[in-house]
């Protein structure tokens, strides 16, 4: 039989089949990963975008990477990944995606049980009096092209969005993701190099509950060994399990 195929009859056969997702998938929409051959690491000084205390010395550090990353993801589509995902979750088959990805795809293509474990673009806080804002990424755009810096309307500090950066606790999302790993009996682990942690250790949580795991990504993973399945390319696999949803 072939491999998609058995993929495919193990993810409609399980009684609780999660995806657990990275920067990976988003790249067949055009969005650069972090860590891949053409990562957004390669050229960028990562270990002070996502750093808390940098940011709290220069958040146009961050805002500076962002502005180029927000613009670039608002004017993708989902990729084949993203879509089969949420077709999947449709049909019953996928009762999570857990991501690492604060891209909004899984959103887009249309996946509802979306669970975030490296927090959310989608709302802000004040880094100062910690107020929530009313701020989306359009204004916070507008405003970055105008050099200004996004600000709290109660104190005047700066914004940071809900995403979780180095030095930060993790958002309550994690404890859900852990709980889905506990519970699945499969998951799939879609391009990711299972290197960031906490957010990697969820397939390990899967394995020693006793789950299975199918990992399709293009760069070897420490986990590769105790994988049922292992694909390299997740375009041609995602588009064979298209066509037999």
């Amino acid at each position: 039989m072939n491999k998609t195929k058995e993929l495919y009859e193990k993810i409609t056969n399980a009684k609780h089949c999660v995806a657990f997702t990275g920067a990976g998938i988003s790249t067949l929409s055009g969005i650069r990963d972090f860590r891949g051959k053409n990562g957004l690491y390669k050229d960028t000084d990562a270990d002070k975008i996502f750093d808390l205390e940098w940011f709290h010395k220069d958040p146009w550090i961050f805002y500076g990477f962002m502005k180029k990353f927000i613009d670039n993801f608002q004017n993708c589509e989902p990729s084949v990944v993203h879509n089969v995902l949420a077709k999947l979750e449709k049909s019953g088959h996928i009762k999570a995606v857990i991501t690492q990805n604060v891209d909004l795809l899984h959103q887009k293509a249309g996946s509802e049980n979306v669970i975030e474990v490296h927090g959310s673009p989608k709302s802000y806080y004040c880094i100062k009096c910690g107020d929530i804002s009313k701020e989306n990424n359009e204004t916070v755009i507008e405003l970055l092209n105008k050099n200004e810096l996004p600000k709290c309307e109660k104190c005047g500090g700066i914004l940071k969005p809900s995403i979780t950066f180095f030095g930060e606790a993790m958002p309550e999302d994690i404890k859900i993701a852990q709980k889905h790993a506990q519970k699945c009996d499969f998951m799939l682990v879609l391009g990711t190099s299972l290197n960031v942690y906490p957010a990697a250790a969820i397939p390990e949580i899967a394995l020693r509950s006793g789950g299975d795991i199918a990992i399709v990504n293009d760069m070897e993973t420490h986990l590769d060994k105790w994988a049922d399945f292992k694909f390299k390319d997740l375009e041609s696999v995602f588009c064979e399990l298209d066509g037999l949803c």
